[in-house]
C-alpha cells in the first residue's frame, strides 16, 4: 500500500487504497456481520523482491458517520504478487469493493456514508427546502455542478465562507441526474451576494439560487367578497396566497413615487425573495437606489454588486455601474466568523513489528532477488523452499503522520525493514522503503513529494530518492515532473533520471489517460530514454487499462500491457459476475544500457562494473545492439470468471498462458542462464466459501492443471552461450490441489490452516510429488497489538528411472506488531 484517501461518490463514501503498481482485482467476500471485507488481487509488473515479506497495516480514524477502518495487506499463496486486502470496520457497515479509475488502486465503497469536503466530516444530500408560512424563501450559492456520480469539487472552498454549511443536492435535467454543491441555506439575498463575491474567483460558474415558494399566478377570477371571519374559515390552512410579482412591483413604484421608502423596500425585497420572475431585474436595481436614499451605503453597495453579477450587460447595468462608482469608499469588513469552518486535524498512524524466521530459506538466492532479473514469473513447478538453514530477525517500522487544514495537506511517511542475519558469515540488511514528505495545496492544485518513494507512473519503474511535483490546472487534468536517483545499486555505476507527464482523468466522460517521457543516465551516458502512454476506460462495472513503454535510445519495446475487468452489478451495486482479462508482455529485465554490464562479455572473464569498463570492450552502438539482442521478454495472458452460486459460495475459473524467452547466463546471479519455456498453459478452478459455520470464515479450494512443452535448448553457436550445454529441458504436466481457510474466533484469535498437494510428471519419466501442510495463527490480545506465528512443513519425493529421492523441509516464523 502506498497511501489512503477518502472521497465522496454521490451518497457514498469511498476509501481508496493506492498501491505501488497496476492491479488486477480478482474477487471479494464479506463476513455475515458486515465487519470484515477481503479483496484478493494481483500486482502487475512488479518483482517479488520489492514487496513486503510480512503483513502491512494501515488505519483510517473514525469521524462523524465514517467508521474507523483497519486494513491489512499481505501475500497469499506462494507468489508475493498475489495478495489480499482485509478491511475491518464497524459491524453492520454496508460495503462493496471495486477497482479504482487509475488502475493502481482498490476502492471500498461505504454505502450511504458521504462526507463533507475536508477531513472526514459527514454530509448528506439536502432535502428540498420547505415553503415557509410567510411566503418568504431562502437563498443558496451553487458553487459547482457535475453529472459525474463521483462528486468532487475542482477547488477547495475559500476559508472566508467556511462558516456556512456546504451541502449536496441532486436534480434531474432531461432525465439525467445533475449533482450540486451549494453553500446555504442563507438568510437573505445580501448575505448570498456576499458569499458569491468571495467564491467567484475559485468557482467562476457560481450563482445564487432562490429556494422558496413558487410565484403565484393571477387568479382566474376574483373570489366573492366574504366577511373576514368567514374568509379565514374558508381559506385552506396550508396555503398562502401571494400578490403576483407584477402587482407587487406596481406597489413598489407607487410607494417610491410617494416617498415611502420603507414600503418600497419591503415590496422590492418581497419580489427578490421569490424565484426569478419578470420583475426581478428592475427590483434589484431599484432596491439599491432605495438604500442610497435611506443613507445605507454598504447595503446599497451589496445590492448594486449583486445586480452586476446577475445582469452584467444592458443599459440598466451601465447605469448601476455608474451609481456604484459614485458611492463612498468601502469600509473594511470585520473578519468573518470561522468557528464553523473545516477544522485542522493531525494524526499519526502506523505500526512497529519484530519477526524471527527459522528453518529453511526460500529457493531463490538473495543475489537473484536483488538483481534486475527478480521480476521473472515464478511457475507452479518451482519449489518455494530449499535446504539452506535460516535464522533471521526482521524488525520493521511503518510511520505515517498527516496534518490537514482547509488550505493544504501535509504527510510524512517512514517505512523501514532491518534484517539481522544470525547465520555465521552472513551480513545484515536494511531496506528503507519510504522516507518522504508530501505537500498538497487544496486551493492552488499544486503538490510536491520529496524523499525516498515508490513509483507512481510516469515511466518511473523502481523506488528512487528524489522529488515529484505536479500542478492540476483544470479539474481532471494534471502536469507532473519527476527527478531522482534509483535506490537499487547497479554494480558500481551512478544513475539518475528526470521526466515529465501529463495526466487527464476525463478525456471523455469515461476515458482517461496519460503520456510521459523519462530520461535516465548511467555514468553520464543515456541509460534509458522512454516514451510511454496509458489509456484507461472506466464505467461502473467496467474497467480497461493499457500501457505502452518504448525506449527511444535503444529502439526497443519495454512494456505492452492490457488489463480489463467487467462486473455485472445488481441493484445495490454488488458484482454478480466478474470477468478478468490480462495480456502483459514486457522486457525481462527492463531494457537499459546498464544491462550491457551483465550480458556483454563473451570471454567468461570478470563482468565490467562501470560503463567505461564496458566501453573499453565495445563501442556504444555495439553495446546498445547487444542489449536489444540479449533482452528477453516474458508474456502472460489470462482470462478468468467468478460467479456467485449462492450467498455463501463463489465459483471461479481461469485459463493462463506464460512464456519466458531465454535468459543469458549472468555471473553469480544466473550462472547457467535459463532456456525459453515455450508456451506454458494453465487451467484453474476455485471454489470460494464464506460464513459457512461462523460470522467470519472464508474457504478457498483450488485446483489447477499446467502443461509445459519441452524447453528449447540454447544455440551452441552463440558465443555468449559457449559454456552452456545444448540439452533440451523436458516438458512436464503438473497438477496442484490446495485448500486455504481463514477463521476468526472469540478472544481475538484467527487461524489459517492450509494444505497443498502438487504432482508433476515430465516427458523424461521424472515424477515429483510434494505435500505441504501449513498453519498461521494470530492473536490480537489487545486492540492495537497482535502476535502471530506461521509454520509450513514440506514433504517432497522425486523418482525417475535412475533415482529415488525424498526430502523434508520446515519453515516458520514468530513475531508481534503494535499498531498505533
Amino acid at each position: 500500500m502506498d497511501e489512503l484517501e477518502v472521497r465522496r461518490d454521490g451518497k457514498d463514501a469511498v476509501l481508496i487504497v493506492r498501491l505501488v503498481a497496476p492491479v488486477r482485482l480478482i474477487r471479494s467476500a464479506t463476513s455475515r456481520d458486515l465487519d470484515v471485507v477481503t479483496a484478493q488481487y494481483d500486482l502487475i509488473g512488479v518483482s517479488a523482491a520489492s514487496l513486503a515479506d510480512r503483513p502491512v497495516d494501515r488505519r483510517v480514524s473514525s469521524s462523524g458517520e465514517l467508521p474507523r477502518v483497519d486494513l491489512t495487506d499481505e501475500a497469499v499463496g506462494a507468489k508475493a504478487q498475489e495478495r489480499k486486502l482485509t478491511f475491518r470496520l464497524t459491524p453492520g457497515t454496508r460495503t462493496r469493493v471495486r477497482i479504482g479509475q487509475d488502475g493502481r488502486s482498490i476502492e471500498l465503497v461505504l454505502v450511504g456514508l458521504s462526507f463533507k469536503m475536508g477531513p472526514a466530516l459527514p454530509i448528506t444530500a439536502a432535502p428540498p427546502a420547505p415553503v415557509p408560512a410567510t411566503g418568504l424563501g431562502a437563498y443558496r450559492v451553487v458553487i459547482h455542478e457535475t453529472t459525474e456520480a463521483s462528486m468532487e469539487l475542482p477547488a477547495a472552498v475559500p476559508k472566508d465562507v467556511q462558516n456556512h454549511d456546504l451541502n449536496t443536492a441532486q436534480r434531474d435535467v432531461d432525465g439525467k441526474p445533475v449533482y450540486q454543491f451549494f453553500l446555504g441555506p442563507l438568510r437573505s439575498q445580501t448575505e448570498a451576494a456576499s458569499v458569491l463575491a468571495l467564491v467567484k474567483a475559485r468557482f467562476p460558474n457560481a450563482r445564487i439560487d432562490r429556494v422558496g415558494v413558487v410565484d403565484a399566478p393571477p387568479p382566474a377570477q376574483s373570489p366573492p367578497d366574504l366577511p373576514p371571519a368567514q374568509a379565514a374559515a374558508s381559506a385552506p390552512a396550508t396555503q398562502v396566497t401571494l400578490v403576483p410579482s407584477h402587482q407587487r412591483m406596481a406597489q413598489a413604484r407607487e410607494a417610491w413615487a410617494q416617498g415611502d421608502l420603507n414600503a418600497a423596500i419591503s415590496a422590492l425585497t418581497d419580489i427578490l425573495d421569490r424565484p426569478t420572475n419578470e420583475s426581478s431585474r428592475e427590483a434589484q436595481a431599484l432596491l439599491g437606489e432605495a438604500w442610497v436614499r435611506q443613507g445605507n451605503v454598504e447595503r446599497a453597495r451589496r445590492e448594486f454588486e449583486l445586480f452586476l453579477t446577475l445582469y452584467p450587460s444592458g443599459a440598466d447595468s451601465t447605469r448601476v455601474m455608474t451609481l456604484l462608482a459614485q458611492l463612498p469608499a468601502k469600509v473594511a469588513a470585520a473578519p468573518p466568523n470561522r468557528s464553523r469552518g473545516v477544522p485542522t486535524t493531525s494524526a499519526v498512524v502506523g505500526s512497529v513489528g519484530a519477526y524471527y524466521f527459522g528453518g529453511q530459506s526460500k529457493v531463490r538466492s538473495e543475489e537473484f532477488k536483488d538483481s534486475p532479473l527478480s521480476g521473472l514469473p515464478e511457475l507452479v513447478q518451482n519449489p518455494t523452499l530449499s535446504g539452506v538453514d535460516q535464522r533471521l530477525l526482521s524488525t520493521n517500522v511503518d510511520l505515517n503522520y498527516r496534518h490537514r487544514t482547509a488550505e493544504d495537506d501535509v504527510r510524512f511517511v517512514f517505512r523501514d525493514v532491518h534484517q539481522a542475519n544470525l547465520m555465521p558469515g552472513r551480513a545484515d540488511r536494511n531496506r528503507l522503503t519510504a522516507l518522504y514528505v508530501d505537500y498538497r495545496s487544496l486551493t492552488h492544485g499544486t503538490a510536491v513529494r520529496l524523499g525516498r518513494q515508490s513509483p507512481t507512473g510516469g515511466g518511473v519503474m523502481s523506488r528512487f530518492d528524489g522529488v515529484q511535483a505536479s500542478y492540476a490546472w483544470r479539474p481532471k487534468w494534471k502536469a507532473s515532473v519527476v527527478a531522482g536517483v534509483p535506490v537499487d545499486a547497479l554494480a558500481q555505476t551512478k544513475r539518475d533520471f528526470y521526466g515529465a507527464s501529463v495526466d487527464a482523468d476525463a478525456l471523455t466522460e469515461n476515458v482517461g489517460g496519460s503520456v510521459y517521457i523519462n530520461h535516465q543516465r548511467i555514468d553520464g551516458y543515456v541509460d534509458r530514454q522512454a516514451f510511454g502512454f496509458d489509456l484507461r476506460y472506466y464505467k461502473e462495472g467496467t474497467f480497461v487499462s493499457s500501457n505502452v513503454d518504448y525506449d527511444l535510445a535503444l529502439r526497443t519495446l519495454n512494456v505492452l500491457a492490457v488489463n480489463g475487468m467487467w462486473q455485472q452489478l445488481d441493484n445495490d451495486g454488488h458484482a454478480t459476475v466478474t470477468v478478468n482479462a490480462l495480456f502483459d508482455r514486457r522486457a525481462q529485465p527492463l531494457a537499459t544500457l546498464g544491462n550491457a554490464l551483465f550480458f556483454s562479455d563473451p570471454s567468461g572473464g570478470l563482468m565490467p562494473s562501470r560503463m567505461d569498463e564496458a566501453l573499453a570492450l565495445r563501442d556504444l552502438d555495439t553495446l546498445r545492439t547487444n542489449v536489444r539482442e540479449t533482452t528477453a521478454f516474458s508474456t502472460q495472458a489470462l482470462l478468468g470468471v467468478t460467479v456467485p452460486v449462492n450467498k455463501h459460495w463463489q465459483l471461479g475459473g481461469d485459463i493462463r498462458l506464460t512464456r519466458v524467452d531465454a535468459i543469458r547466463p549472468v555471473s553469480v546471479i544466473l550462472p547457467y542462464g535459463q532456456p525459453a519455456t515455450g508456451n506454458v498453459w494453465g487451467l484453474g478452478a476455485q471454489l470460494i466459501g464464506s460464513n459457512l459455520y461462523s460470522d467470519r470464515d472464508t474457504h478457498v479450494l483450488t485446483a489447477s492443471l499446467q502443461r509445459a512443452p519441452q524447453a528449447q535448448p540454447f544455440d551452441p553457436a552463440d558465443p555468449l552461450l559457449a559454456t552452456m550445454t545444448p540439452t533440451a529441458i523436458p516438458g512436464y504436466t503438473g497438477v496442484l490441489l490446495a485448500y486455504h481457510n481463514v477463521s476468526t474466533i472469540q478472544g481475538g484469535w484467527q487461524i489459517e490452516p492450509n494444505v497443498q498437494f502438487y504432482r508433476q510428471t515430465s516427458t523424461a519419466g521424472l515424477r515429483l510429488t510434494r505435500i505441504k501442510p501449513g498453519m498461521r495463527v494470530s492473536w490480537r490480545f489487545m486492540k492495537p497489538a497482535v502476535v502471530e506465528a506461521s509454520a509450513d512443513y514440506e514433504i517432497t519425493r522425486t523418482t525417475s528411472p535412475s533415482r529415488s529421492e525424498s526430502a523434508n523441509r520446515f519453515f516458520y516464523y514468530l513475531g508481534t506488531r503494535y499498531e498505533f
